[in-house]
C-alpha cells in the first residue's frame, strides 16, 4: 500500500508519521515523495523519490500518473495549496488512469476554500463568525475603524498579509497585493483545528490546537486543547461543507465568540502535532484503504504541548545523503 506525497518539500514529520503508522499496522508501504526540487529535505527521508515538473508545466499530471504506475501507488497526498484545484478537477481522470485514490475534496469544496471571498461568503451564509469584509464601496464611503487586515484572495502561508493602521498603509498595500481582501483586524486566542474525514465525508476526529508561536505562517509551538465549543462548531461546519481527508481550519477565539479565518483542505504543516496526540490521520487513511469503517472519536491526549525545531541533513557532491 504505497503512498505518493506531492510537493514533499519539508514534510519530513508527515513522512515519518506515515511510516510509523504502517509499522503499527504491520503492512508494507513505501513512502514515495515527489518534488520539483532535488534539494527538498523530505525526499531524503522517503523510500523512493521523483523529480516532478512544476504544476504550471503541461506534463505535470502525466508525470504523477507515471509515478503511480511505476511505484504501484495506492494513495496520493497533496500538501500545498497551488496543487489542490487542479487535482480536484482531475481526480477522476487520475484515479481512472491509475490504481490510486487522490486525497482531495471535490471541486466545489476546494473552490470555496481557495478563494478567500468564497470562504467568507460560506461562513456568512451558514452563520459562522468571521471578521467583517469590506467592499471597495465601503472603503470609500463608510466610516472605517483601524486597524484592518489585508491579505490576497488566493493567498497561502501568510504571504503578503499585513495589519493596516491608516489609509496611507491601506493604499500602499492595495497597490502591491494581487486581488486583496480587506477585513477587520481581530484579536484573541488563535487556533488551528485538524479535522479528519473519510472519503464519504464522515467526521472521524476534530483536534483544536492553540497556536503559541508561529514562523512564516506555520505553527512552531502549539498545545492540544479539547475545547468543546470549538469542536462542536467545527463539526457543524464540516457537516455542511462535506470535505474529505485531512482538513486544517484557522480561527480566533475572541471575546465576541469564534471567528473563522480560513479553511485549508489538506495537511497543514503542524498536522503531526495532532497525529502524535493520538488523532492519527495517517493510520486512519491506511485503515480506510484496508476497508475498515471508522467512527467519530476523541481518543487523543489533551493539554499536551509541542515544540517544533529545525534539523539539517548533509548531501555529498552527487546529492546523496551522507549519514
Amino acid at each position: 500500500m504505497n503512498i505518493l506525497i506531492l510537493s514533499a518539500g519539508r514534510r519530513v514529520e508527515l513522512i515519518q508519521s506515515f511510516r510509523r503508522a504502517a509499522r503499527r499496522l504491520e503492512i508494507e508501504s513505501n513512502i514515495v515523495s515527489g518534488d520539483c526540487s532535488d534539494t527538498a529535505p523530505a525526499l531524503y527521508f522517503s523510500d523512493r523519490t521523483y523529480k516532478l515538473p512544476r504544476i504550471s508545466e503541461p506534463n505535470y499530471l502525466e508525470s504523477i500518473i507515471q509515478a503511480c504506475d511505476q511505484e504501484n501507488i495506492s494513495l496520493i497526498i497533496p500538501t500545498i495549496d497551488t496543487d489542490l484545484l487542479l487535482l480536484a478537477k482531475y481526480r477522476s481522470f487520475i484515479e481512472n488512469k491509475t490504481n490510486a485514490k487522490v486525497m482531495i475534496s471535490d471541486t466545489r469544496v476546494v473552490e470555496i476554500c481557495r478563494d478567500k471571498t468564497k470562504t467568507h461568503h460560506f461562513f456568512e451564509s451558514n452563520v459562522f463568525g468571521s471578521p467583517k469584509m469590506y467592499s471597495d464601496e465601503e472603503l470609500l464611503h463608510a466610516e472605517i475603524q483601524f486597524p484592518l487586515f489585508i491579505k490576497p484572495k488566493s493567498g497561502s502561508s501568510s504571504v503578503d498579509t499585513f495589519v493596516v493602521n491608516n489609509f496611507e498603509e491601506l493604499n500602499l498595500f492595495r497597490s502591491i497585493i494581487k486581488e486583496p481582501i480587506i477585513q477587520d483586524f481581530i484579536e484573541g486566542d488563535e487556533y488551528t483545528v485538524d479535522v479528519f474525514l473519510d472519503f464519504n465525508s464522515t467526521i472521524i476526529t476534530v483536534v483544536p490546537r492553540l497556536r503559541l508561536a508561529t514562523r512564516d505562517g506555520e505553527i512552531s509551538k502549539g498545545r492540544i486543547i479539547k475545547d468543546r465549543e470549538i469542536i462542536d462548531d467545527v463539526k457543524r461546519m464540516m457537516e455542511l461543507l462535506k470535505p474529505i481527508g485531512h482538513i486544517t481550519i484557522q480561527l480566533m477565539k475572541t471575546k465576541n465568540g469564534i471567528k473563522y479565518i480560513e479553511i485549508n483542505p489538506r495537511f497543514g504543516g503542524g498536522a503531526p502535532m495532532s497525529i502524535q496526540s493520538g488523532a492519527d490521520s495517517c493510520e486512519n487513511l491506511y485503515r480506510i484503504m484496508l476497508g475498515e469503517q471508522l467512527t467519530y472519536n476523541e481518543d487523543y491526549r489533551d493539554n499536551i504541548t509541542f515544540l517544533r525545531y529545525d534539523s539539517s541533513i548533509c548531501l555529498d557532491e552527487n546529492m546523496r545523503l551522507v549519514k
